[in-house]
């Protein structure tokens, strides 16, 4: 492995965000605000961020777009912090095109998602990374998520793929404390493994997770990034307590499909415009009160 790749993996811990990708009333990408939530990230102490991910709506934007909003986030991020740009799709050459702009465009690492909607077997999904890895030299991340993608990346296919020089990382999203301990034991002294499930996110920290991909920490990010920041040093007593604080919004954040409540809290929180990209909508009327009363818990208003 070279050295930049063992640089970009101990980076790889703390608070990351996947950030919303911030939008006009029309669906146009907002630029101006995306800067503002990138400097209002790192300004909080968040470690790294994930520009179009799930949270990012990377699905409902084009191939263009998505390679605009990935090269606009490193630049404006300048290094201060790593920028992981997802660049999966359930189709394997547009995957390669969208990692390979990535890394022209600078991305410190590509976070791959479980190829969605095809059903591959286990021999498709592990040659699907491994025509990915092969085509594009650049530090790489595997995305489990099966409660989105109906498939499920299983342990033995991330040990068959560890061994490949530029997969350096997982996240973890399926929800299970025991499959990511499991996964953290199998294969943790080879890959990063980070949490991609913010309910379980802090326990997997204290058997060897290294960080968290959080939607939560969209519009909670300093103190997702204390939490966090704690239980690597291993004060986890110090970290559930601010954890307490916040830990209503990881259900509350998922009352409809997200990112539809991340957005409206950072409407409310007068940080976005009023866009999002059908087949997503505006949260609905029935939701919004729940997110309003979540965000005066947190003292986010």
């Amino acid at each position: 492995m070279t050295d930049a790749y063992q640089d970009i993996k101990s980076k790889l811990q703390g608070s990351i965000t996947a950030l919303v990708t911030p939008m006009k009333a029309d669906g146009a990408v907002d630029y101006d605000a995306l800067a503002k939530l990138i400097d209002w990230q790192i300004a909080e102490g968040t470690h790294a961020l994930v520009a179009v991910g799930t949270t990012g709506e990377s699905a409902t934007l084009s191939m263009e777009e998505h390679v605009e909003v990935i090269r606009f986030f490193v630049k404006h991020v300048g290094g201060r912090v790593p920028v992981i740009a997802g660049t999966g799709a359930n189709n394997t050459l547009e995957a390669i095109e969208l990692t390979a702009a990535a890394k022209d465009a600078g991305a410190d690492c590509a976070l791959l998602v479980a190829p969605y909607y095809n059903k591959p077997t286990q021999e498709g999904i592990y040659q699907h990374y491994k025509a990915i890895s092969e085509a594009v030299d650049m530090p790489q991340m595997l995305y489990n998520v099966p409660g989105r993608t109906v498939v499920d990346i299983s342990q033995e296919t991330v040990e068959r793929l560890m061994v490949l020089p530029n997969i350096i990382a997982i996240k973890d999203a399926t929800g299970s404390v025991e499959r990511g301990v499991a996964l953290i034991k199998a294969v943790g002294e080879h890959l990063v493994v980070l949490s991609g499930d913010d309910p379980t996110a802090l326990e997997l920290i204290k058997h060897g997770a290294k960080g968290n991909i959080s939607v939560t920490s969209n519009i909670a990010p300093k103190a997702m990034s204390q939490v966090f920041e704690l239980a690597l040093a291993g004060d986890f007593e110090q970290a559930a307590q601010i954890h307490d604080t916040v830990k209503h919004l990881h259900k509350d954040l998922f009352c409809e499909s997200s990112p539809q409540p991340a957005k409206y809290a950072l409407y409310k929180m007068g940080m976005i415009d009023k866009g999002i990209r059908l087949p997503l909508v505006w949260l609905s009327l029935d939701s919004q009160p729940i997110i309003d009363a979540a965000l005066a818990k947190a003292n986010l208003l």
